[in-house]
């Protein structure tokens, strides 16, 4: 398996979806509430998360919010911290992390 790849297709909610949900997205994440979910993406610049509890919401953890210290979580580990930022020209919701888990 390649270091870095981009989400696959069919874990990526619809962009109409995710254009559509954006205002109920910003709306039921708001800056500082506490958000879960897995990887689905690694790039150089962070990774991608598929967020519990938003079906169609994608968040990106990107490499300047995470401690300098951590290495970018794998594909399929479970991340949790805050929300930082909501990226209205991409529709996706920045997330800060400090921890995350292999899922099992």
């Amino acid at each position: 398996m390649p270091e870095f790849s981009w989400p696959d297709r069919s874990q990526v909610p619809a962009s109409d979806g995710i254009d559509r949900s954006w205002p109920v997205t910003v709306s039921a994440l708001p800056l500082g509430s506490h958000v879960s979910g897995w990887v689905i993406g690694r790039q150089p610049f962070g990774v991608f998360l598929l967020l519990n509890g938003t079906p169609h919401a994608i968040g990106l953890a990107e490499i300047t919010a995470m401690p300098h210290h951590m290495k970018l979580p794998a594909l399929g580990a479970t991340v949790a911290d805050e929300v930082i930022w909501h990226a209205d020209h991409n529709r996706q919701v920045k997330i800060r992390l400090d921890e995350w888990h292999v899922s099992s």
